[in-house]
């Protein structure tokens, strides 16, 4: 599984991206908004840190406008992927950007049979919200589980399952065992991975165990 960081932190980009873990990152006007810097300025910097796909999304609502902003966007840098919302006017956005070869992540997914129209218009990306369906009381990972069994019924669907509205680190790992090719996750979520009680515990035991030996390494 392919990890993404959802977040337009730089600081946070580049701390986890010294990990060698991080395959990309995906934005939102929200994320922009929250890191008080201009649009293109942030979009540039996390391209030079992260060489895998970069989403950007648009802020125009028809196809014209969706595909003029996008045509700005592809200019930053090569690694930009445009992120379109799951309508008929961001399908035919998509269309437009992956028959001339960009990269497209198509957001705001909660149905499977958004998915089968994404994956028909060249999606690279589908990114089906998992915690918001969990907010409203249906079952986010049910439905990453419909779209990896969908797709994988046709060899020339070649759109990647991106989890999004990623809550917690069970998400991600329930989504890797369902064979999600991507997850994109909160820097917070993130770091929850590593963590666990007996590692901890077991370092503990074992630095205290070091140290009675009276013994340096460097």
């Amino acid at each position: 599984m392919k990890f993404f960081v959802d977040t337009a932190d730089i600081k946070e980009i580049r701390d986890l991206a010294a990990t060698g873990m991080l395959d990309g990152v995906t934005t939102n006007p929200t994320l922009i908004a929250k890191s008080g810097r201009d649009f293109f300025d942030v979009l540039k910097e996390i391209c030079a840190v992260v060489p895998g796909p970069i989403s950007a999304e648009v802020t125009a609502t028809d196809a014209p406008g969706m595909i003029a902003e996008g045509e700005k966007l592809v200019k930053i840098a090569k690694n930009i992927t445009i992120k379109v919302p799951l309508t008929w006017e961001g399908l035919k956005a998509c269309k437009h950007f992956t028959s001339n070869g960009t990269m497209v992540n198509v957001t705001l997914c909660f149905s499977a049979a958004q998915a089968l129209l994404a994956a028909k218009a060249g999606a690279t990306f589908i990114s089906p919200f998992v915690g918001r369906l969990d907010d409203i009381g249906q079952d986010g990972m049910q439905l990453i589980s419909d779209i990896v069994t969908m797709y994988r019924q046709y060899d020339y669907f070649k759109t990647e399952v991106l989890v999004a509205s990623i809550r917690n680190p069970v998400h991600i790992t329930d989504a890797a065992m369902m064979g999600a090719h991507v997850a994109t996750i909160p820097p917070s979520v993130l770091r929850q991975l590593v963590q666990h009680p007996l590692t901890d515990k077991g370092l503990e035991v074992f630095l205290s165990d070091w140290k009675k030996t009276g013994q340096k390494i460097a």
